[in-house]
């Protein structure tokens, strides 16, 4: 068993299982984030004969870090799984903080059409330990103070459901990763019964929708996901999840040339989501080798933003990292593989 897996809830289980007080959960917690310790041994105040114990079940592996690429206030990490398979995060700099992109999976299932990650399929879901590494290791290479973490690196969340909620338990534990909830963010592309689960989540987390296309027809062409949970289903979802939480959700809307970037497409999308608590983040597109996509041109991009203000929507357009990297989520491991 990895160490990194474990929530202070499953390690108090653990020690009361072998008949041992279940504070002590919060001790170790305590060594591995806050001092940020690599072994046992240094756990000094807690007995020997309970770390021997520990070190004989638990194990401290992280991802190694085997590559690095660095731009403007970016810089993108591979990592290499115990198993061989590869996986990438972003740590960015923003002007409240530092914020890391974690992924989730490796490779993705959803086949979202412009995206670098969907065209490697999925082979297998992160375990706890592997999202908790990616931070780790990170905070390890920068030996500075992480203020959020957004769940939208390779692969979908909700398709790895029960692992990601642990990773957000680890996450925002005050003796563990201690990162506020509302400084995290995880990213859906619409699986609708996994909304609906995650509005009875304990922690108020932050709900970003994966939307980019105003109405079926396009978005099922970019967006198989759509066939199985047309948009109908998906609003009808984020409006009862807002209902239910009182939270505001992003909907996230990537912007490509001369498919779903025009002054009809804007209207279309203000009419879909007006009278919700939402915003929308425009997202320019970063090309990758999808020769069919492409960016939308900055006059586009400009007069999508403007008829979304004259339509009363709030909106931005996302801050552009990496432009000299491989700034495409998956596309540093695409380009390894």
């Amino acid at each position: 068993m990895n160490i990194y897996g474990f929530t202070r809830e499953k390690l108090s289980s653990y020690f009361e299982s072998i008949g041992e007080k279940s504070f002590k959960a919060v001790q170790v917690i305590e060594w591995l984030y806050q001092k940020n310790v690599s072994s046992f041994d240094e756990m000094t105040n807690i007995k020997k004969e309970i770390r021997e114990q520990l070190k004989k079940e638990f194990t401290f592996s992280l991802p190694e870090i085997i590559k690095k690429e660095t731009g403007k206030d970016v810089i993108k990490y591979l990592f290499l799984l115990s198993d061989g398979e590869k996986i990438e995060a972003v740590l960015m700099k923003h002007d409240y903080g530092l914020s890391i992109c974690v992924s989730s999976q490796v490779g993705c299932n959803m086949g979202c059409k412009f995206c670098e990650s969907g065209r490697l399929k999925k082979v297998r879901n992160l375990q706890v330990e592997e999202m908790v590494g990616q931070i780790v290791q990170i905070k390890n290479d920068i030996k500075e103070t992480i203020h959020s973490v957004v769940i939208m690196g390779i692969g979908e969340p909700f398709d790895n459901y029960e692992n990601v909620m642990d990773f957000i338990f680890i996450l925002n534990d005050a003796k563990g990763l201690s990162i506020g909830a509302r400084h995290i963010t995880v990213s859906t592309c619409g699986i609708v019964p996994k909304i609906k689960e995650f509005m009875n989540f304990p922690l108020q987390i932050n709900l970003a929708l994966s939307l980019h296309a105003p109405n079926d027809t396009l978005r099922s062409e970019l967006m198989p996901i759509n066939k199985a949970y047309p948009l109908k289903d998906v609003i009808n979802a984020i409006k009862e999840y807002i209902q239910v939480t009182n939270r505001r959700v992003t909907i996230e809307y990537i912007l490509l040339k001369e498919v779903n970037d025009s002054i009809s497409h804007a209207k279309e999308l203000a009419k879909l989501l007006r009278g919700m608590n939402v915003y929308v983040n425009l997202i320019p597109y970063n090309e990758t080798n999808h020769l069919e996509y492409k960016r939308s041109e900055k006059k586009n991009i400009d007069a999508f933003y403007d008829t979304l203000k004259k339509e009363k929507m709030e909106v931005t357009v996302r801050r552009e990292f990496g432009g000299t990297i491989s700034a495409a989520c998956g596309q540093l491991r695409s380009k390894e593989l």
